[in-house]
């Protein structure tokens, strides 16, 4: 089904962004992305929603997405945690998100891509993590992005960079 290897990050949903990429960066060394994002329409269990989703990337690896709490949604800080999913790239993001429904998972969000087809689908279970399906077409945009110098990298590591 799902491939180790196509597991490409860690999502942390957090209650203060920065204080959050700080602290990964002074503890940990981690080096982050510009934040990136906006509205999103998404299909949700109750039906169709725009919801401003906003994150970054690390540029190092093992590779963490932060992303900033949306109240009242399933991007909430997890109690006791702030692990959100595991995201895994996707030849076949449908035909993936119906194979882990078949194992007990449970649609949480899809998001239509430009094609058509799912650009990502949240799926979640009571036996394992919360999984993002992402589409391997974006491989190459997000590579871009985690390659991109931070025009406010100084500023979210804490480090001068100059």
């Amino acid at each position: 089904m799902l491939n180790p290897e196509d597991q490409f990050h860690v999502g942390i949903v957090v209650e203060d962004f920065e204080a959050t990429l700080e602290q990964l960066s002074s503890l940990f060394g981690y080096e982050w992305c510009d934040e990136t994002g906006g509205p999103v329409a998404l299909e949700l269990p109750t039906g169709s929603a725009v919801l401003d989703m906003r994150c970054t990337f690390s540029r190092t690896s093992p590779r963490l997405e932060i992303v900033r709490r949306i109240p009242g949604t399933l991007w909430e800080p997890v109690p006791g945690s702030t692990l959100h999913h595991v995201g895994y790239w996707s030849d076949d993001v449908a035909g993936d998100t119906a194979k882990l429904e078949d194992h007990g998972y449970v649609i949480e969000a899809t998001r239509q891509g430009a094609d058509g087809g799912l650009f990502f689908a949240f799926l979640r279970s009571t036996k394992g993590p919360r999984v993002e399906l992402v589409t391997r077409g974006v491989q190459p945009h997000l590579e871009q992005y985690w390659a991109q110098p931070s025009a406010t990298s100084g500023a979210i590591t804490g480090r001068d960079d100059s």
